[in-house]
């Protein structure tokens, strides 16, 4: 193959900026600039299907709206192939001057052959067999990190840190309920069983528990010792393991009695001021054998290990990474960790055996990940943005 003309950043952002216009998964390589820079590609990367595999989609930018991690559209890497860049989709998601918004989450289902990005203002539903957007809508309140049910019928959409969250028919957008608990709505999680959903907001201690099958609030978890930032839950949904403001930490509650259980705090390091999200861990997740408990140390650039097989959970490790992490989720089968800084960490060694690149070889960054499994060239499996438990 001949390789293609070098061209600048500036130049590969423009490119970037005219594929996110199109809907098209193909399009042609950037015209050449003169300043050398790292190979590259087009800002719609064609790559051929594989029938099977693993394959992590990376939504950018995953970073607030900065471009630099990884331009905008959605980026495909090959789990088997050392997590290998396959291919880059074209995305929507854009303000009104045309330029990327921030994207707030993403969620696949295997079962209905989809994917979803929500942005600030838009949830962008893509088809996971041919890359193409089925439909893209706007929300009252705008949006973030939502979830969906383990059948992909069902989504719960948070408005962008407002009252509410939207109940959302998710084949066709349509809403179905809203729920006003004047939170600051922000992150959600859908039970292994489908049965609850779990909704936080930046305005309340207080995690409710959602009843799918009438899309009423049940329950009430906490308080916690502030307002609730990322948590995430174990498979028998038992427990919440949460982030909060003020705290480079987590804290443990109890999702059967509602009680806050344990507040856990780093040992060995100073809290400082992140450069993002206002706290000083934004991101915990659980091992999907619930064995460790990762957690994100924004000012020291580390994640934070923890045994989780005793309450509280007890400090064990730590690991450097390279920028300031904001999320943390594993794959599936728990043998890699993503942090949100494009590290790729082997769980078992805690090492960093690589890192997410885009066409150029400029490092990804995103807090917005989820692994999907073809078989037969069709998905037959889907992970979580989330780092949830999965044992129960």
């Amino acid at each position: 193959m001949k390789t293609p003309t070098i061209p600048s950043r500036r130049a590969f952002l423009r490119t970037a900026f005219a594929a996110a216009a199109c809907t098209e998964s193909l399009v042609t390589a950037a015209a050449a600039a003169t300043a050398p820079a790292a190979p590259a590609a087009p800002a719609t990367m064609p790559g051929l299907k594989p029938a099977a595999g693993r394959f992590l989609y990376v939504a950018v930018p995953g970073i607030r709206n900065y471009l630099e991690y990884g331009g905008h559209g959605l980026l495909v890497f090959d789990l088997d192939r050392g997590h290998a860049l396959v291919r880059r989709i074209a995305a929507r998601g854009l303000a009104a001057d045309g330029k990327p918004l921030n994207v707030k989450g993403i969620v696949a289902c295997a079962a209905t052959r989809r994917l979803y990005i929500s942005t600030l203002q838009f949830v962008t539903c893509f088809d996971l067999l041919t890359d193409k957007i089925l439909w893209e809508k706007s929300y009252e309140g705008g949006c973030d990190r939502m979830a969906l049910s383990p059948d992909g019928q069902v989504m719960y959409l948070p408005s962008l840190e407002k009252d509410h969250w939207h109940v959302v028919q998710a084949l066709t957008g349509e809403i179905i309920r809203r729920l006003d608990l004047k939170a600051g709505a922000h992150n959600t999680v859908y039970g292994l069983d489908g049965q609850h959903a779990y909704l936080a907001g930046l305005k309340s201690p207080m995690l409710r528990v959602a009843d799918t099958a009438t899309h009423t609030i049940g329950k009430e978890v906490g308080p916690f010792s502030s307002a609730i930032r990322p948590f995430t839950i174990n498979g028998r949904q038992t427990l919440a393991f949460v982030n909060v403001n003020g705290l480079l930490g987590f804290e443990v509650g109890d999702l059967v009695t509602g009680q806050r259980l344990h507040r856990v705090e780093v040992q060995g390091f100073k809290m400082g001021v992140p450069k993002r999200h206002g706290c000083p861990s934004h991101g915990v997740g659980l091992t999907p054998d619930e064995k460790e408990v990762w957690v994100c140390d924004a000012v020291n650039e580390r994640m934070h290990i923890f045994d989780a097989t005793v309450m509280p959970p007890r400090q064990i490790a730590s690991i450097v990474v390279r920028d300031q992490p904001g999320w943390i989720t594993f794959s599936l089968d728990g043998k890699y960790a993503y942090p949100s800084t494009g590290d790729v960490i082997d769980v078992a060694t805690r090492t960093i055996i690589t890192t997410l690149k885009d066409e150029t070889g400029a490092a990804v960054h995103s807090e917005k990940v989820v692994e999907v499994h073809f078989a037969n060239g069709v998905p037959v499996r889907h992970g979580d943005q989330f780092g949830i438990g999965r044992v129960r």
